[in-house]
């Protein structure tokens, strides 16, 4: 099997705020350039899911790991999930703090009888692992909470350009993995959860997989991830699949993307919104969705 790779930095109304394009290409092709030879030299799809998140997570640019935004009380609180197709195994942390890689967490789930874990919970997971204790604030989500705050947060989002992460993988065994990332909507109430460590933006199984961004609320309404891959399971192509899917999201006004692959190694996304800021290796050569 020729391994495929898409992976996703967000989803939005547009990037010029933020530098324009070529960053974002920049980061987003190094990604690829690191992971894709992996994949040709044998790992396998999760380890390379696995991968592709911790250094979109390392990036400051994107809203997962370090340069996370600020929920209201002032924290960072994070959610990550990661799901194996062939198992059809879904493990994730939820709201967890002062770590930098919380994908990581995630997979280590895979192999736990609790594969879910919010915030009290994936703080233990961290001390038992002994993980380091993190910061992953940057000052400039801290300077952008701190003058939101003088509004008493009357925005119901952080103004990111660059959101959520994430990546979906076939590997050359035929296997799929789909992860997800996220530092959050931004200034939300405490205790909120996203849809990223939900089967709504992160879900797989042997027939496709599907890793959502954007905002999750509205991919929680659409159970947008497992739509498409039930979708593509009882027979539609995946680019039938998205295109329904996305048809249906934006009659009902909703704000997100999706990027997508199948086991027969096609690739696709959609989008709502105008940017998805996505990029592939279709095995021949890298490309995005910019």
């Amino acid at each position: 099997m020729q391994p495929k790779i898409i992976i996703h930095g967000g989803a939005g109304s547009t990037v010029e705020s933020k530098g324009g394009y070529e960053p974002v290409r920049k980061s987003l092709f190094a990604v690829l350039e690191t992971v894709y030879p992996m994949l040709l030299n044998g790992t396998k799809a999760i380890d390379a899911v696995v991968k592709a998140c911790q250094m979109l997570e390392d990036d400051p640019r994107f809203n997962a790991g370090t340069g996370s935004v600020l929920q209201s009380d002032g924290q960072v609180r994070m959610s990550a999930s990661i799901m194996d197709g062939d198992r059809q195994s879904f493990s994730g942390v939820i709201n967890t703090a002062r770590v930098k890689n919380p994908i990581n967490m995630a997979q280590h789930l895979q192999s736990s009888a609790d594969r879910v874990l919010s915030d009290y919970g994936s703080a233990e997971l961290a001390r038992e692992l002994g993980i380091p204790i993190y910061n992953p604030l940057t000052d400039e989500r801290l300077a952008e909470w701190v003058e939101e705050r003088k509004t008493n947060f009357t925005r119901k989002m952080a103004d990111v350009a660059m959101g959520t992460i994430g990546a979906v993988v076939l590997d050359q065994y035929g296997s799929i993995c789909a992860g997800t990332s996220t530092g959050g909507r931004g200034f939300e109430r405490i205790g909120r959860v996203s849809d990223s460590a939900t089967p709504a933006g992160n879900y797989a199984t042997k027939f496709a997989g599907v890793s959502c961004t954007g905002v999750g609320e509205d991919i929680l309404d659409e159970g947008f991830a497992t739509r498409v891959v039930v979708r593509v399971t009882d027979g539609m192509s995946l680019q039938e699949a998205i295109d329904k899917s996305i048809n249906e999201a934006k009659s009902r006004d909703r704000d997100f993307g999706a990027i997508c692959l199948d086991a027969t190694g096609a690739i696709a996304w959609g989008k709502t919104c105008p940017v998805l800021f996505a990029a592939y290796h279709d095995g021949e050569k890298m490309q995005d969705t910019l």
